[in-house]
């Protein structure tokens, strides 16, 4: 069953509550989506640690043929 946007901004809000999370259906399928986190927290870490923190949040999710989010290109970054 495909995710809405909404659900996925609620896991990772959960990990990340100050983030400014923005999340994008990029085919309008509820099965591919791209998310812009910024977080405080991302400050002195690289991309893949920011990014890997964010996946995290939303392993369950993506785990295996189960999980109901397939595909998530991911932005992450520190405020500026």
């Amino acid at each position: 069953m495909p995710m809405e946007a909404h659900d996925i901004e609620h896991m990772i809000r959960a990990a990340f509550p100050h983030a400014q999370i923005t999340i994008t259906d990029l085919a309008g399928d509820g099965n591919h989506y791209a998310a812009e986190v910024i977080d405080e927290s991302f400050r002195g870490q690289n991309r893949v640690q920011q990014q890997r923190a964010v996946y995290a949040a939303l392993k369950d999710s993506m785990a295996g043929k189960a999980g109901a989010l397939h595909a998530l290109a991911l932005t992450t970054k520190a405020p500026d």
